[in-house]
């Protein structure tokens, strides 16, 4: 029973006292009791909020007998009822619905535990607790039997005579947690809420914490659209089912438009207007009742907003979608995309694909293993928790990025959205306090997970209909003065192959001349510059074909500096130089113009076109010379997925021999001299 605090611990309960549990309390109790996570963590919360072991141990004591007492097991319904007849009342923890009796103009709940349909319910109890005309809500439910009303015609002797929603209502809560937020860092606050869900945060690498994150911001988020779709295993529905009474889940079957958004029969409101979250699970097996049920959804995906005869009605509930992927995310993107998965009516709508705010990488996320992966250690209590979430909903955060990130100009409008969304959500998370600073480290990784997140969604829409959705080269800067920084979504990008986004400053593909044995080889030239003076190259030993392409490519940026980079004087810098081959050649020869190239770019701070091999050779008089083997060349480029391959004029004859199949598959482009080839190789 006893648990030895850690750091995490300790800090925790100075600043979090009373509104701590610990979680393998959690799980133990609520395997015994056939009740949520939240719910157990609810009463957990009202005894034994306390690291002090004695005042855990009496709590526990009083937490045991009240889900004892209070829950329904199969079989036990009889015996609950017999009780609330012998003693005239009976308290029970059980999920509330109510429906509208039209005959008697009157309101009727229902208890599923204790199979009882017709209980009478007061019209204002109902009125205050508007969800149990939807789904219902647990609550703690005080159950009377009246033996008068038992003996009339027709007489329903159940009446709820009191509940308690097992949810938060202070009103101080979000006060209280963005106080206590600022006596942590960021990655102890990152690991604290991983812990308040139940995840121990040493099991997990950070791109895995990341898509926890992810699937926290619908939960902070108004009228937010997200995709998760990957392994099985991985508890993707798990936060949207246990952890928040604020939260919904559906599972795979038919979602009526009625129930959704809401009934013409009455005026009910529906889900999206009751919960703050809707969550489709196995999204594969959803369907709607009505044929325009995916237009409805679409509609509201956009706006907030569903129509009702002439009335608009606004909502703010978040749309989740969590499946699985029957292939590993190589082979699925080989046999359709990434939202295959999506029922039939959704997986090929690139409208429907358009309203998607982020689509979360699951496949980074492990399989949950409970001996590895759930810690044992104290966390927030859920409805304390998910209370905190509910209320930061309201406005959001996009303030932190603004006049700090400037977008880049392939986002459209939606894509801009979308990632304003994600990095408020984001920021919420981790900085409830809208007055705690936000670092350049922290908000420029927010920024580049929301980019990542939204393009991964415009790679599907692409895979659709390319002709629209062809420019999805998302990037960022980062300050007025920064360098534009490109985001690739990693499932479709390798370090060895041809990627189409741009590379960073410095950087080039470069294509080696190699040897008749070896063929010509792909290298990737990477250039950093610094104060200092001179050049470095850091691989060792240095290939002397290499070494003799650098000294080359160093002397012609000396001698053509006002060519090749203006104003810039290149003998202040100090220039460290990397080759990393990618094929059989290993030596470097004739890479003189992809080494000037990557010299230029670092020193201008401009990156290199995306899709592109560079490929020649030069001499120390600033000459390009001759490539003996064009052909070749042009079909490595080709067998990289090369978008464009830049070659000298001189090497024009020579692709004559090159089969007329190949030529429609890489955009062959010339350069006449060291200045034109650095001047088409780098961006603008």
């Amino acid at each position: 029973m006893t648990m030895e605090l850690d750091h995490l611990d300790k800090l925790a309960a100075s600043v979090f006292d009373g509104y701590l549990v610990r979680k393998d309390l959690v799980r133990k109790y609520s395997r015994q009791f056939p009740v949520p996570t939240y719910v157990v963590e609810f009463l957990l919360g009202r005894y034994c909020a306390s690291v002090d072991e004695d005042e855990i141990t009496e709590g526990l004591q009083i937490v045991e007998k009240q889900l004892k007492d209070r829950t329904v097991r199969t079989g036990e319904e009889e015996l609950f009822k017999a009780r609330a007849r012998e003693i005239g009342s009976v308290r029970i923890i059980d999920i509330v619905k109510a429906r509208l009796d039209t005959k008697n103009d009157c309101y009727l709940a229902e208890l599923p535990s204790v199979n009882l349909r017709d209980v009478r319910i007061d019209d204002d109890v109902v009125s205050e607790n508007e969800r149990m005309l939807t789904d219902g809500f647990y609550a703690e439910v005080t159950l009377s039997y009246d033996g008068i009303v038992a003996q009339e015609k027709g007489g329903r002797p159940f009446k709820v005579d009191a509940l308690r929603p097992i949810q938060m209502s202070k009103s101080d809560v979000l006060d209280i947690y963005a106080k206590a937020r600022s006596a942590f860092t960021t990655s102890e606050w990152i690991d604290f809420l991983l812990r308040s869900i139940g995840l121990e945060p040493e099991a997990f690498n950070e791109r895995a914490k990341r898509v926890v994150l992810l699937r926290m911001i619908p939960f902070v988020e108004r009228n937010y659209n997200f995709v998760e779709i990957g392994p099985r295993g991985t508890g993707k529905s798990h936060l949207f089912q246990q952890i928040s009474p604020y939260s919904h889940l559906i599972s795979g079957g038919k979602a009526t438009v009625a129930k959704m958004f809401v009934n013409n029969a009455n005026g009910q409101r529906g889900l999206v207007c009751q919960y703050d979250i809707v969550c489709f699970d196995e999204v594969s097996g959803i369907s709607f009742d009505q044929k325009d049920g995916v237009n409805i959804m679409k509609g509201y995906m956009a706006s907030g907003q569903f129509s009702r005869g002439k009335e608009n009605i606004r909502a703010e509930g978040s749309l989740v979608m969590v499946g699985n992927l029957d292939v590993d995310v190589e082979q699925q993107q080989r046999i359709g995309h990434l939202l295959s998965p999506l029922p039939p009516e959704m997986r090929n709508d690139t409208a429907f694909m358009d309203r998607l705010h982020a689509y979360a990488p699951g496949w980074d996320y492990p399989k949950l293993n409970p001996d590895e992966h759930l810690t044992d250690h104290f966390g927030l209590v859920s409805d304390f928790l998910s209370e905190c979430w509910s209320r930061l909903r309201n406005g959001n955060r996009i303030s932190g990025m603004q006049g700090r990130v400037y977008l880049g100009g392939a986002l459209s409008g939606r894509d801009i959205e979308a990632v304003n969304k994600t990095v408020s959500g984001l920021i919420k998370l981790l900085f409830p306090d809208p007055k705690m600073s936000i670092s350049d480290e922290d908000l420029e990784w927010t920024v580049r997970l929301a980019l990542e997140t939204r393009r991964r969604v415009k790679e599907q829409q692409k895979r659709v209909f390319k002709s629209e959705f062809r420019n999805t080269h998302f990037s960022y800067t980062l300050g007025p003065e920064g360098v534009e920084q490109f985001v690739a979504t990693p499932e479709l990008h390798s370090d060895e192959a041809i990627d189409s986004d741009p590379l960073p400053p410095g950087q080039v593909w470069g294509v080696s001349l190699g040897s008749a044995e070896t063929g010509p080889g792909l290298y990737r030239i990477e250039v950093t510059c610094g104060p200092g003076s001179g050049v470095k190259i850091l691989n060792q030993p240095t290939p002397p074909p290499f070494r003799e392409s650098v000294r080359v490519g160093e002397q012609n940026l000396y001698t053509r500096s006002r060519e090749l980079v203006g104003d810039r004087n290149p003998r202040e810098d100090e220039f460290s130089v990397q080759m990393r081959p990618m094929d059989t050649d290993k030596t470097g020869e004739g890479l003189g113009v992809p080494v000037i190239i990557a010299f230029c770019g670092a020193l201008l701070g401009r990156n290199t076109r995306g899709g592109t091999i560079v490929a020649g050779a030069l001499n120390l008089g600033g000459s390009i010379e001759m490539i003996p083997n064009a052909v070749r060349i042009a079909e490595l480029a080709i067998d990289k997925q090369a978008q464009t391959l830049l070659m000298p004029v001189s090497a024009r004859r020579q692709l004559n021999d090159l089969p007329d199949e190949l030529w429609t598959k890489v955009n062959i482009e010339f350069y006449k001299d060291g200045p034109d080839g650095v001047f088409k190789a780098l961006m603008e």
